[in-house]
């Protein structure tokens, strides 16, 4: 079996974990460095009582830990699904190397997993947005991004 196989093949069998212990829902994922599994995750939203314990996110907390590291940048990410917004979003920020995927969101909208409200949402100007974002304390704010901009030992990301 070839390398991608296998490591897509357990993302989809933890997908059929998760779901069939009602953890959450019908997803799995995990994170690969030099061809061996540093972490592993299944969707746990409802097990969790977390709506952001999708199996991505799991799995990329779960490989930082493991490594050490805020970022996968020598790592692949095998998910059972496209990502979603949000842990595509963290996909991003973790910068692997590369992401295989099974489903289409396309499927996951098939079952009822329709993230395009938030691909919408996020093309809007935020005072038409359907959940009302609030700007206030600004300048309260910016005194803390200030402060990080003249942070001598910030650590950059």
């Amino acid at each position: 079996m070839e390398e991608h196989e296998k490591f897509m093949k357990r993302a989809i069998e933890l997908a059929a974990e998760g779901m069939n212990a009602n953890k959450g829902g019908p997803f799995g994922a995990v994170v690969v460095k030099d061809g061996k599994i540093v972490a592993e995750g299944f969707n746990q939203v409802f097990s969790s009582i977390d709506p952001t314990a999708h199996a991505e996110v799991v799995a990329i907390r779960r490989a930082c830990i493991a490594l050490g590291k805020f970022q996968l940048d020598d790592c692949i990410i095998y998910t059972s699904c496209e990502p979603c917004p949000m842990c595509l979003g963290a996909i991003y920020w973790a910068r692997p190397k590369a992401v295989y995927y099974g489903c289409t969101r396309g499927d996951a909208k098939d079952i009822d997993f329709d993230d395009q409200l938030i691909y919408d949402e996020i093309e809007l100007e935020i005072e038409n947005r359907q959940i009302p974002f609030i700007k206030m304390m600004r300048e309260e704010s910016k005194v803390v991004f200030s402060n990080w901009s003249t942070k001598k030992d910030k650590i950059k990301y």
